[in-house]
């Protein structure tokens, strides 16, 4: 049996530490890192027995900590839902493409089944359209056929769905949603809008029972650790989420770490009462902030704006929407800081997010707490004016970074216009002000790829190669504490990982090269393994 002690050794270490931010040596004893520094030092208090693991010259940093996501959703979307994305990610060009996948599935799946399309964006196919009822009716009208957007905020439903929905002419929208509806007729056209019109199809537990869950969640996690992320999010914990995680057997290594943000409105009901959720409190996973939303998508035109749209799609509502009304909003928000509860509010436009500031400082004002760490999430077009507020406020934002090169073309050009587009998730301004920040890919909206997502931070550079607001690029040092450190630091665990300091979790990210030198392509870097808990949980095969 091996020593529970291990020397790092020979290769750059970036600790993300700011009072020792490189070393070349490290030392680990069991799932704790013992010391930090020089490797002569440490091989001077090295038991004789201790493993030694060489470097070979490439360069250490802490595990990736996915700061917004929805684990295990991408390994439901491997193993049992109709990819449809479109390039860049993916190559469903037009929604005949997508027609065919789905007929395809149909025809493999027992009639009255579920036959579930995901990751389709209407503004990237041909017809820039989401397909119609009469469309997906074609796919079938023997099962329920649904298909959700890229974004996750809308979908388009067939007849049968619609059918079972009770959804027709005469159903109302209801608020923060609406039902789709042919402009000559008035009937129901299939699409349905907003997470309250979509209700539980809008969940990513969707169709999703214990026998999935497990498969899901071993596949989302093997391509986490890939990625070299050992701290992974669920984003939206619905209470058949927590009980799904919550079955994980006693005493057993799930093979990677969660935080799980319940839904705030389950609230106080989910942590008292006779119905309190019963939860076990393994050290793997952890209950965190609770969830709230204000608004919806950029590519839909639902993120709520205090200016219209550049090219609106919908004339009656140029602004977008917002899906919790105010009053609403402030007394969730009241609640869960009374409750001593974090929040992590879903604010895509900076309307969205006015709303939200205005609540926590109501909040604030009745019932004052220090370091609160409330996070505006996604915060894509915050002013100015919000970045000075949110510093005065104690609030932090996780930006998604990612829409610089999955939709910047598409914001430039359509959504926010040249001017705006240029500030979308302006983190070098977060700086400027004080604001902590992190950085996600807000999986399985995007994939989850941390190197990747940093340059975004780092280059801007959109899909077609513009460089989208160069004002607001930030240091590769910046962006990889925007993913290790700062990330810990956002959920309150900063004193139990994020960086490579002497008592902190064993959890690093071996890569193929210094980020710190090849800022103009990062992702000429990559992972060659993973350390978590100080075992080896991933490899790359020419490693």
């Amino acid at each position: 049996m091996s020593s529970p002690q291990a020397l790092y050794f020979n290769g750059t270490v970036l600790t993300m530490d700011d009072d020792l931010p490189i070393v070349s040596a490290v030392v680990t004893d069991g799932e704790r890192i013992l010391a930090v520094g020089e490797e002569a030092a440490l091989r001077a208090a090295l038991k004789p027995d201790a493993e030694e693991v060489d470097l070979k010259g490439r360069t250490m940093i802490p595990a990736f900590i996915d700061p917004h996501g929805h684990f295990p959703d991408p390994g439901f979307i491997q193993l049992f839902r109709v990819d449809l994305a479109p390039p860049p990610r993916g190559d469903c060009l037009d929604i005949q493409t997508a027609l065919k996948r789905l007929a395809k599935r149909a025809a493999a799946t027992p009639k009255g089944e579920w036959v579930m399309g995901v990751l389709f964006d209407n503004t990237a196919v041909a017809e820039r359209r989401m397909p119609t009822r009469a469309e997906l009716d074609h796919v079938s009208i023997e099962h329920p056929v649904w298909v959700i957007h890229a974004s996750g905020h809308n979908g388009a439903a067939n007849s049968v769905v619609l059918n079972m929905l009770g959804v027709c002419k005469e159903t109302p929208d209801p608020a923060g949603g609406r039902f789709g509806r042919d402009l000559q007729t008035g009937e129901p056209n299939g699409l349905i809008e907003g997470l309250s019109a979509m209700g539980v199809m809008s969940d990513t537990d969707f169709l999703i029972d214990r026998e999935r869950f497990w498969p899901g969640f071993n596949a989302c996690r093997d391509e986490y650790l890939s990625q070299g992320v050992t701290f992974a999010q669920n984003a939206w914990s619905t209470r058949k989420m927590l009980e799904h995680f919550n079955s994980l057997a006693e005493g057993e290594d799930p093979g990677i770490d969660i935080l799980l943000l319940p839904i705030g409105e389950l609230e106080p009901d989910l942590s008292s009462g006779p119905e309190a959720l019963q939860w076990r409190n393994n050290r793997f996973f952890t209950l965190g902030p609770r969830k709230l939303f204000t608004d919806g998508a950029f590519q839909l035109q639902t993120a709520y704006l205090s200016e219209p749209y550049y090219k609106p799609f919908n004339p009656d509502s140029p602004y977008g929407m917002t899906y919790t009304e105010r009053e609403e909003l402030f007394n969730q928000v009241r609640k869960l800081h009374r409750m001593g509860f974090q929040i992590h509010c879903h604010c895509n436009g900076d309307a969205g997010t006015d709303n939200l500031l205005d609540a926590i400082e109501a909040a604030l004002e009745d019932f004052p707490r220090q370091d609160h760490r409330h996070t505006v999430i996604h915060g894509q077009v915050l002013r100015e004016d919000q970045m000075a507020r949110m510093a005065r406020l104690g609030v932090s934002v996780s930006f998604f970074t990612a829409h610089i090169h999955y939709w910047g073309d598409r914001h430039h050009d359509t959504f926010l216009g040249p001017d705006r587009a240029a500030r979308i998730s302006p983190a070098a301004s977060a700086e400027r002000h004080g604001v902590r920040f992190t950085i996600h890919n807000d999986a399985s909206v995007t994939p989850t790829r941390p190197l990747h997502l940093i340059q975004c931070a780092v280059n801007r550079r959109t899909a077609s190669g513009r460089t989208l607001g160069e004002e607001e690029r930030i240091s590769v040092r910046s962006a990889l504490k925007a993913h290790t450190i700062d990330a810990a630091w956002q959920v309150f665990q900063e004193d139990e990982r994020g960086s490579i300091s002497a008592g902190k979790l064993a959890d690093f990210a071996v890569l193929s090269g210094n980020p710190l030198e090849h800022s103009d392509n990062l992702d000429a870097c990559s992972v060659v393994q993973t350390i978590r808990r100080g075992q080896s949980v991933f490899e790359e095969a020419s490693s």
